[in-house]
């Protein structure tokens, strides 16, 4: 019978732990992928005390227990010491195909974590209150909830990754936002009737605005999104039919070297919005009035319907600015304002409001919007109540 090995305080030594000439202790032991690996400590269990001028770590035994369970569990003991920054890396590796609003996002979150305590983390480390903890820290950097909302699902979709890669066992991000921050975020709030005819008067007669009045009319009356109004062209308007073909959007970034075309998100995204005589007034009038174009060809599209002082396309940010000056303009001779943020987008959901609240059909109206999912939809029609529930069935039924 072979000799039990044993370490310099004579207490057996179990299979794979070992004692080094320094008095360190070593368990050798066979990953999920068959080779071999080391941990290391300097006490065999955990009353032992640490020598004097050594880091203090849990003891061998204790390591031991901690890779048994992960090799019963199936965890990779290797992946789990990647760090947050690691394993977001990779997971934008995996799905680089994304749109550049997309990679800015993404770029934005890789530097948040490269100067956070976070990134540095191994990810079998980080616990539900470190994200919670994270959170806080880049509400007090500035970042809005949307945002920091927006950056928590980019990690929680890297830490589900890492949960089926057999890494790591739980979550950590996997909770609700507003749990930990007040959601400040400026509810979005329609224009009224009154309002939608105040500001147009407004614009029709002020000597600054008067020459966007036809370009907010087309907004109201459409839900265009901003950026697909911008890459409007001649050819998308068909005045016979009375319709807008809609299958591309026109953005500006340095980083594409300015101008680019970008299809829709989503197959919904690609549709035929008719026109209203109102609407097909305003593009006449666009087209008539439109000053000499630049010859501009951008990803093929040429003969933009919105041009700039310069002649060129115009982007999101020159109405994003122009939605500025007019709101606050408008707000100092108003008694009512309008609602404190008031930008293009506002008129989408303005026109979505109106239609909902007219009783359009819902599958109708999310063709028109370019929703991708009807919730998005029906989010816009008013909440249910006795009243318009006897309403609507006199109106279908009587």
């Amino acid at each position: 019978m072979s000799e039990k090995r044993r370490d310099n305080k004579n207490r057996i030594l179990r299979t794979g732990e070992s004692q080094r000439k320094d008095g360190r202790y070593a368990y050798k032991y066979i990953d999920t992928f068959g080779k071999p690996q080391f941990v290391y400590s300097w006490k065999l269990v955990p009353t032992d005390k640490t020598p004097a001028g050594k880091r203090d770590d849990i003891s061998l035994r204790e390591k031991e227990k901690e890779i048994q369970k992960d090799l019963d569990d199936g965890i990779d003991p290797i992946g789990k010491k990647m760090t947050v920054c690691q394993l977001y890396a990779k997971q934008i590796r995996h799905r680089a195909n994304v749109r550049l609003g997309t990679k800015q996002g993404r770029k934005q979150l890789m530097r948040i974590l490269e100067e956070d305590k976070l990134g540095a983390c191994s990810i079998e480390n980080v616990k539900l209150s470190d994200a919670k903890e994270w959170a806080l820290r880049m509400k007090d950097k500035g970042y809005s909830f949307k945002t920091i909302n927006n950056h928590k699902r980019s990690l929680k979709a890297a830490f589900y990754t890492a949960i089926q890669d057999d890494y790591i066992r739980k979550n950590p991000f996997d909770f609700q936002l507003n749990t930990v921050l007040e959601d400040d975020t400026e509810p979005k709030v329609p224009l009224s009737s009154t309002q939608e005819a105040s500001l147009l008067s407004f614009m029709q007669n002020d000597k600054t605005y008067q020459k966007y009045s036809d370009e907010v009319i087309i907004l109201l009356g459409t839900g265009l999104r901003i950026s697909e109004l911008c890459g409007l062209t001649e050819t998308d308007i068909d005045f016979e039919k009375k319709l807008i073909n809609v299958d591309h959007q026109l953005l500006k970034h340095s980083e594409a070297g300015g101008y680019y075309i970008e299809t829709p998100k989503t197959k919904s995204g690609t549709r035929q919005i008719p026109m209203s005589t109102k609407v097909c007034e305003a593009f006449k009038r666009v087209l008539k009035n439109r000053r000499q174009a630049m010859p501009v060809i951008i990803d093929g599209y040429s003969r933009f319907l919105f041009l700039n002082r310069d002649g060129k396309p115009k982007v999101a940010a020159n109405y994003e600015t122009m939605f500025r000056g007019l709101v606050k303009k408008y707000n100092k001779s108003h008694e009512e304002a309008l609602p404190k943020v008031t930008t293009p987008h506002t008129l989408r959901h303005t026109f979505c409001t109106n239609l909902a609240n007219a009783g359009m059909n819902p599958k109708a109206l999310q063709y028109i919007m370019g929703h991708s999912n009807i919730n998005m939809t029906l989010n816009y029609y008013a909440h249910a109540t006795p009243d318009n529930a006897m309403a609507e069935m006199e109106r279908l039924i009587a």
